[in-house]
């Protein structure tokens, strides 16, 4: 590994410090070497300018992010993945703290197989770098090359991510570059690595495009190589990129997605990037000059039509949703193309048109949309198993890449809601912060859960018996049922958007969508629809309550038919 160093180009001095003995650093242009390398196993620190902070390169933090660094052997990934590509994508959103009773990365292991029989072609891990307290999302992290001790080392998530690899599944890793959280975060100390020219819901902006960004970007770029090159992982989600403030001809996406695919040309083998992104904006799936040539970018509008079609829910965001929103969503994935919206006060978006429609990650849940609300209620808890059912199959008999939430797949009982552990006036300040993020959506105070309480991380917690049981074994059927018929059905692979044999119309609560020679209809509402044409074809798969009789149908709540009509 060698002796480490430290990128510190504003310092005067600079120490190592290993236990009581402090050994002076060597200046080395903006970095610093020190003079010998720790053994391994010793936690070191760097002494700067008198203040004292981990290695901010440390990919393991034993003590907690406070603590020392530790010098562990790098680790080593044995089975490579396959080829990275999206077209039919079904990613599986997990959180290594509540997946398992264990909460580990060995943990997930002992559910591979089940997402092997569900169908899943990628696993999405939620953020596993270092952040303080021992629960969490994982948003506030502050080391982005170490591990959170709690859930194990790298080289327990290296054996993960082989374990996928054998299992035939590609490993996604959510990776926070846009921040660092409130609590442990002593970046600052070391280098210019924040902004005050811009700002940002978690304060200061981190420096892309200012003096020293050089050192800056070089630090993200390199935790990303480290996680794909190292770990071995598949790719990588970059939380909200929106937030990656950066006025450069060349801009840190460009070089971050350059730099990816140099890596993957060297291995033969290409990893993929997937933005957060609130801008609407389809350029970021386009090389260069246009834009960084990123492979897809999470779009939240097919949820939010889909919520309000199934609850009528109409607040804080959901205002935005106009009438014939879901039918495009269900057509092109975005419905904001450069039209005005009035939770935003703006217009927002720009034609997709062109766009691959794998380019677009699409749910009917994720991490965001349940944890928003107070109580951390999935769907079915909102709408009842069977209409959510329906709707899942309008999401996953599309030609988007589609993401589905850990427990989603069997209507789990257990809510995610947000959690978290700061103590002392940070763990308040938490607390009123998500109670005044949930005003918009006019919940109480006494309707939040509180994060920093253990029950609320607890009650995240999957509860596997549940999967061979009841209406939670017939959901996992159907799911099972849609993602291998999406697997095979020559309709259902990427098509630019808008395509000419993709439409979609809805007579009340039901909704019919033609994709080439694959018809849906799933009646969405709580309600039995009539006298519904019955297209013409071969049913291939039915769920509740459908009748067909002299060319009509008649569909129950939350019933679904598909039919091909090759």
């Amino acid at each position: 590994m060698g002796a480490p160093r430290l990128w510190a180009p504003q310092a005067e001095h600079v120490e190592l410090v290993v236990g009581d003995t402090a050994a002076a650093c060597e200046r080395d242009g903006e970095h610093w070497r020190a003079p010998y390398e720790p053994e391994p196993g010793t936690p070191y620190r760097f002494r700067v300018d008198g203040v004292e902070i981990p290695d901010p390169r440390s990919i393991a933090q034993p003590d907690g992010v406070h603590g020392p660094s530790e010098r562990v052997a790098r680790p080593r990934p044995g089975v490579d993945g396959p080829d990275g590509v999206l077209d039919r994508a079904v990613i599986y959103e997990l959180h290594v703290g509540t997946f398992s009773e264990a909460g580990t990365f060995l943990g997930v292991t002992e559910h591979l197989d089940h997402l092997v029989t569900l169908g899943v072609t990628h696993v999405e891990l939620m953020p596993v770098a270092a952040f303080d307290g021992r629960v969490g999302w994982g948003y506030d992290g502050v080391a982005p090359f170490a591990t959170h001790p709690d859930y194990g080392t790298a080289s327990d998530l290296a054996h993960l991510v082989d374990e996928c690899h054998r299992r035939g599944l590609q490993v996604l890793l959510d990776v926070v570059f846009n921040h660092l959280g409130p609590s442990g975060n002593h970046l600052g100390v070391s280098g210019p690595y924040f902004t005050d020219r811009y700002r940002t819901p978690w304060g200061d902006a981190v420096n892309l495009d200012g003096p020293w960004s050089d050192g800056v970007r070089r630090y993200f770029c390199d935790a990303a190589l480290f996680w794909l090159d190292e770990v071995g992982l598949d790719g990588l989600r970059l939380d909200a990129v929106h937030a990656l403030f950066d006025n450069s001809a060349y801009t840190f996406l460009e070089q971050l997605a350059d730099e990816v695919r140099a890596m993957s040309a060297r291995h033969g083998r290409r990893r993929l990037l997937i933005a957060e992104s609130d801008r609407g904006d389809p350029r970021i799936v386009v090389g260069s000059p246009v834009g960084p040539g990123l492979d897809a970018v999470w779009s939240d509008d097919l949820h939010h039509t889909l919520h309000v079609a199934l609850t009528g829910e109409r607040s804080g965001y959901y205002s935005d949703v106009g009438p014939g929103d879901l039918e495009l969503a269900l057509t092109v994935a975005q419905t904001h193309q450069g039209r005005y919206s009035p939770h935003r006060r703006r217009h927002v978006g720009r034609d997709v048109s062109g766009t691959l429609s794998s380019s677009f990650v699409v749910s009917l849940q994720n991490h965001d949309q349940i944890g928003n609300r107070a109580g951390g209620e999935r769907i079915h808890h909102l709408v009842g198993v069977d209409r959510s059912a329906a709707a899942a199959a309008l999401v996953l008999l599309s030609p988007f890449s589609v993401l589905i939430f850990q427990g989603e797949e069997w209507a789990a009982s257990t809510p995610f809601p947000y959690f978290a552990d700061h103590a002392g006036e940070l763990g308040e300040a938490v607390r009123r912060g998500r109670t005044a993020e949930f005003a918009a959506f006019g919940w109480a105070e006494d309707e939040v859960a509180d994060p920093q309480d253990p029950a609320t991380s607890g009650s995240a917690q999957l509860d596997w018996t549940e999967i061979s049981h009841g209406e939670h074994a017939e959901v996992l059927s159907w799911y099972r049922s849609l993602i291998e018929l999406r697997r095979t059905h020559p309709a259902l692979s990427a098509v630019p958007v808008p395509a000419a044999d993709q439409h979609c119309e809805r007579i009340g609560d039901v909704v019919r969508v033609d994709r080439g020679q694959l018809t849906v209809l799933c009646n969405l509402g709580p309600v039995t629809v009539e006298r519904i044409t019955a297209p013409a074809g071969d049913e291939v798969l039915v769920r509740g309550e459908v009748r067909a009789s002299h060319g009509t149908m008649e569909l129950g709540p939350g019933s679904v038919m598909v039919l091909d009509r090759r």
